[in-house]
Order: structure tokens, then C-alpha cells, then sequence
């Protein structure tokens, strides 16, 4: 009876966490790679990327997924993100004076403390 008891418990422990996913995302390594050499990477999947404090500026992304990426502290000055996908990303604090947002998608963007392109800050 007490191996029965453990094989439906491990069933019902098993289905929990299978029903409790989480979802991950994880930007194109290689699409991240050539960002970071060349500073352009046009149309690249950089969904998810964790870029926290890192100097973009005049970086060409025309049409770059960064959805859900972490720009948190980056420095965005002169970067063309035209077309770009930025829904729910974190630009908090992030520098974007002088940058191109012409049609990017910031749906759900955290802006908060962003200097924008026109120089003024994002309350």
C-alpha cells in the first residue's frame, strides 16, 4: 500500500510541474555575438538578451526582435531601431538620445528614467 501511496503522489507531483511551466527565452547567441563585434545586426532575434548596461550607441538594429530583452542602464545614443520589435522589453534608464524608433514596437516597454530620443526623460 506504501508503494502505491508514493507512485501516485510522484504522479501528481509530476503533473503539477508539467502544468506549472514557465516560459524561457533565449536570444540567438551568434545574433549577439555579431551585435557586440560589428554593432549591427539587422533583423536579428535578440528576444530575451540580457543587455544590461552595455554601450549600443549608433548600433544599427532596423527590424531587430529585442522582445522581452534587458536593456536596463544600455547606452542606445544614435541607434537605429527602426522597426524593431522592443514590446515588454526593459529600456529602464537606458540612454536613447538621438535614437531611431520610426514604427518599433514599444508595446509594454518599461521606459521608466529612459532619456529619450528627443533628450527628455521618461517619467
Amino acid at each position: 500500500m506504501r508503494k502505491a501511496g508514493y507512485k501516485i503522489s510522484l504522479t501528481i507531483i509530476t503533473t503539477i510541474f508539467s502544468l506549472v511551466t514557465v516560459p524561457v527565452y533565449a536570444a540567438n547567441l551568434a545574433h549577439i555575438q555579431q551585435l557586440l563585434k560589428t554593432k549591427k545586426c539587422v533583423k536579428c532575434d535578440l528576444s530575451g538578451a540580457e543587455l544590461l548596461g552595455v554601450n549600443l550607441s549608433e548600433v544599427e538594429l532596423l527590424g531587430a526582435n529585442l522582445s522581452k530583452a534587458n536593456l536596463s542602464l544600455s547606452k542606445l545614443s544614435g541607434a537605429n531601431l527602426s522597426g524593431s520589435k522592443l514590446s515588454e522589453a526593459n529600456l529602464s534608464e537606458g540612454k536613447l538620445s538621438r535614437a531611431n524608433l520610426s514604427a518599433a514596437d514599444l508595446s509594454g516597454a518599461n521606459l521608466q528614467g529612459a532619456m529619450m530620443p528627443d533628450g527628455t526623460i521618461h517619467p
